[in-house]
C-alpha cells in the first residue's frame, strides 16, 4: 500500500515538473489574475469564465476590483451559405465571429487600443444526419469562442509585459 502511494506521488511530481497542465488552462500573467469583462455575448462571457476557472483565476464583478479590464465592442456572429446542391439545399456553411476589444488597467489607462478579432470556420452540411450537424455547429461555435478568449489572453500577456510598472 505504501509503495502504491509512493508511486502515485512520484508520478504527480514528474507530471507537474514537465510543465503538464489541464487542457484549456491558460498561463496568465500576474496582471490578469483578476479580470473584469465589459460587454460581450453570454457565450463569450461563459467561455471567458471557464478559461479563468480552469486557470485558477476569477472574473471580477466590478472594474474597481480588477487588475485588467477587457472591453468588448461590436460583437457579430454570422452564418453564410457557401455552396448549394443541385436540389437547392445548402451543402457548405461558413461561420464567422468578429468583435473588437480594448484592454485597460485598473486605473482605466489603455494598455492596448481597440483591436479586431475575426474567426471563420467552414463545415459540410450533411442532409442525411441533420441532427448531428446542428450539434456540430454548436461545437464549432464554442471552439470559436474559446479561440477568441485565447487570442485576448495572448495579446494581453504581450501588452502587460510591455507596459511600464
Amino acid at each position: 500500500m505504501l509503495i502504491n502511494k509512493l508511486v502515485i506521488l512520484i508520478m504527480a511530481l514528474l507530471i507537474s515538473a514537465c510543465g503538464y497542465h489541464l487542457r484549456g488552462a491558460l498561463e496568465l500573467p500576474q496582471g490578469m489574475k483578476n479580470v473584469y469583462l465589459e460587454g460581450g455575448s453570454a457565450q463569450l462571457r461563459e467561455q471567458f469564465k471557464r478559461a479563468m476557472e480552469t486557470s485558477s483565476m476569477q472574473l471580477s464583478n466590478s472594474p474597481e476590483n480588477a487588475g485588467i479590464i477587457v472591453k468588448i465592442f461590436d460583437e457579430d456572429s454570422r452564418r453564410r451559405v457557401l455552396s448549394l446542391s443541385s436540389g437547392g439545399v445548402a451543402n457548405d456553411f461558413e461561420l464567422s465571429y468578429r468583435f473588437e476589444y480594448e484592454l485597460l488597467d485598473s486605473k482605466n489607462k489603455v494598455l492596448m487600443p481597440r483591436q479586431p478579432i475575426e474567426i471563420k470556420r467552414e463545415y459540410y452540411n450533411d442532409q442525411v444526419q441533420v441532427i448531428a450537424k446542428g450539434n456540430e455547429e454548436a461545437v464549432i461555435r464554442d471552439e470559436m469562442y474559446q479561440q477568441a478568449v485565447r487570442s485576448i489572453v495572448n495579446r494581453a500577456r504581450v501588452a502587460l509585459e510591455e507596459s511600464p510598472k
